[in-house]
């Protein structure tokens, strides 16, 4: 019995695997290949141009790879490619990419939570591993490292950066990009230390997160320049995490939000 339900509108250039399941009224369009055991549910439309890897369950009333909202695109070839194990929920929206983008793809990693509601714009790399909770929305040239957890109505400005392993606390407006790590509240969003449970979550060892803590006191909260402060060399090198904090910080292109304690 075939698993594509008979309601279901799927374009004849389509590559879809025999173990993939596809609901009642789903409409998929051009140029979509879908991977092993894949579940779309009914009323998703997936628009065209779009590779979906191994064991998503993409739920109802979801909008997969549509054009992107943006002014400048004219219909140039674009792609999303999303990758394995991941959940979306209801009412997602996923845009492909833009010219503008670089290589015209919006890609989604590996086994990551995207709850109801969720909008991925175009041209945003979202790494693996993350959580992104309810109506949050990441607008475009989003970089998403991973072990993140986003909360509820998180919204994130273009072209902002976030590193791994870090939380930005419900309704936090990110205007700037947010350091691996660190945890961040607020419109617009200050950060607030570690994300001392997050990384505990992620196994990582005590002596790690004060290595981190004594790191971030040094950066945010030191009237001292970070790189001319001998304690974070010494720190970068004996923890390779304080090292990825630095370049994180090093690297920004629209600044890093800061302390909501400056002293």
């Amino acid at each position: 019995m075939s698993k594509i339900h008979s309601t279901a509108i799927v374009d004849s250039s389509c590559e879809i695997d025999s173990s993939v399941e596809i609901g009642a009224y789903t409409v998929i369009g051009k140029n979509v290949n879908i991977d092993k055991n894949t579940i779309i549910g009914p009323h998703v439309v997936i628009s065209s141009d779009c590779e979906i890897g191994k064991d998503n369950k993409i739920y109802q009333f979801s909008s997969i790879s549509e054009i992107p909202q943006d002014k400048k695109f004219k219909g140039e070839n674009s792609k999303l490619i999303i990758g394995s194990g991941n959940t979306i929920r209801e009412y997602c929206t996923i845009n492909r990419g833009t010219k503008a983008g670089g290589n015209s793809i919006t890609s989604v990693g590996d086994n990551n939570w995207i709850m109801a509601y969720v909008h991925i714009a175009h041209d945003c790399l979202i790494g693996n591993n993350n959580v992104m909770s309810n109506a949050t929305s990441l607008a475009g040239h989003v970089e998403i490292g991973n072990n993140i957890v986003l909360a509820g109505y998180v919204l994130v400005h273009q072209f902002c950066k976030i590193g791994d392993y870090s939380f930005a606390g419900m309704g936090a407006a990110l205007n700037q990009d947010l350091p691996p790590y660190l945890l961040a509240t607020g419109s617009f969003a200050k950060t607030h230390g570690l994300n001392r449970e997050g990384l505990r979550r992620n196994n990582f060892e005590q002596i790690t997160i004060n290595a981190l803590h004594k790191a971030y006191k040094l950066i945010f909260r030191s009237s001292n320049n970070p790189k001319n402060t001998n304690e974070l060399e010494i720190l970068s090198k004996e923890y390779k995490e304080v090292s990825n904090l630095l370049n994180f910080i090093e690297k920004s292109d629209r600044g890093v939000i800061q302390s909501s304690k400056q002293e």
